[in-house]
């Protein structure tokens, strides 16, 4: 008998249930829009992208993160990240073991995965979710010149659907994030025929509401709303319009600062009732962490003083809204 689109298996329902998700829109992705009635999500539950601190180490890090009041660390488990891909056997349980010491979960990865075929790829799904990971982000795809945009949807649906098949066997729930610039799902809607062609289950969106903002400025509303039966995780940074050497371009600023309508979007995302894990992105100033660099141009203390304002921000104002 087939699996209805919201039937999880064992030790997949198990992930889902310990982190409060199971039965919220992320495993309804194929209703086509999101639930109208409101309702008051729970706390959130934010996790800190490690690129940010990979100017230290498993233990630093982890110090760090628990020390600002985070619940985890969305673990960059990539080339150049805290974890190479070719080393997860070895180096990923070490980084997690460090994360759970101070008591932080170890459920988000960013990773370089598309190609389910590929066995380092499959290795570190493998790997993390034997650790207790239970959702990951997964690498950029931009469209190929010499193919229509049709095409090439159609062949990253099949992508994906494989994919999502992988994710299904290690229990793991994937995500692909819309990303401003020329690439795959940078207009949210382009996103949307290549999702469908998956079962909803363990395949979405890590939906970042920064690069919907650059790319959609006042329409970013009918984008949401479009891709939220999608969404299984949210990337949160602020952005604003500025002239860098004469040229117009988006300029990330500290949380609250820039041009994202936080106070919209929160309260857009009670509405349809969206709690499912977070990963801040500092990606402004921050003496060189904000680019991941192993060594940094400002005190230590105040990397994690800046990272901590953005983390206050966003619960502060998580909290006013009803």
């Amino acid at each position: 008998m087939a699996k209805s689109p919201n039937t999880y298996s064992r030790r997949a329902f198990t992930k889902l249930t310990a982190m409060g998700i199971a039965g919220t829109p992320l495993v309804s992705f194929q209703n086509g829009i999101a639930p109208e009635v409101s309702s008051k999500s729970n706390a959130l539950e934010v996790h800190l992208f490690s690129k940010h601190l990979q100017f230290l180490n498993y233990d630093e890090m982890s110090a760090a993160a628990a020390s600002m009041g985070f619940n985890g660390l969305d673990l960059t488990v990539r080339p150049k990240g805290h974890v190479l891909p070719e080393n997860a056997i070895e180096d990923l349980p070490k980084a997690v073991a460090a994360m759970t010491a101070q008591g932080l979960s170890p459920k988000m990865m960013t990773t370089n995965i598309w190609d389910a075929q590929q066995t380092e790829h499959q290795t570190v799904l493998q790997t993390a979710s034997r650790l207790g990971f239970t959702h990951y982000r997964t690498n950029w795809l931009k469209y190929p010149e010499r193919k229509s945009i049709s095409e090439s949807q159609a062949l990253f649906a099949a992508q994906a659907k494989a994919l999502e098949a992988l994710n299904a066997s290690v229990g793991l729930i994937g995500g692909y994030q819309n990303h401003a610039g020329k690439y795959v799902g940078s207009a949210v809607w382009d996103l949307v025929p290549i999702l469908e062609a998956t079962k909803g289950q363990f395949m979405g969106c890590h939906y970042d509401i920064r690069h919907a903002t650059v790319e959609a400025n006042g329409s970013w509303e009918l984008g949401l709303k479009r891709i939220a039966p999608y969404i299984n995780a949210i990337v949160l940074k602020d952005v604003k319009w500025g002239l860098v050497n004469g040229i117009w371009k988006p300029v990330n600023v500290p949380m609250g600062e820039g041009m994202v309508n936080f106070k919209r979007y929160f309260s857009l995302l009670k509405a349809y009732n969206i709690n499912v894990p977070i990963s801040l992105h500092a990606e402004h100033d921050l003496g060189g962490a904000e680019k991941g660099h192993s060594t940094i141009k400002i005190a230590k203390k105040e990397v994690l003083r800046r990272i901590k304002k953005d983390l206050d921000f966003v619960r502060n104002l998580w909290d006013s809204i009803e």
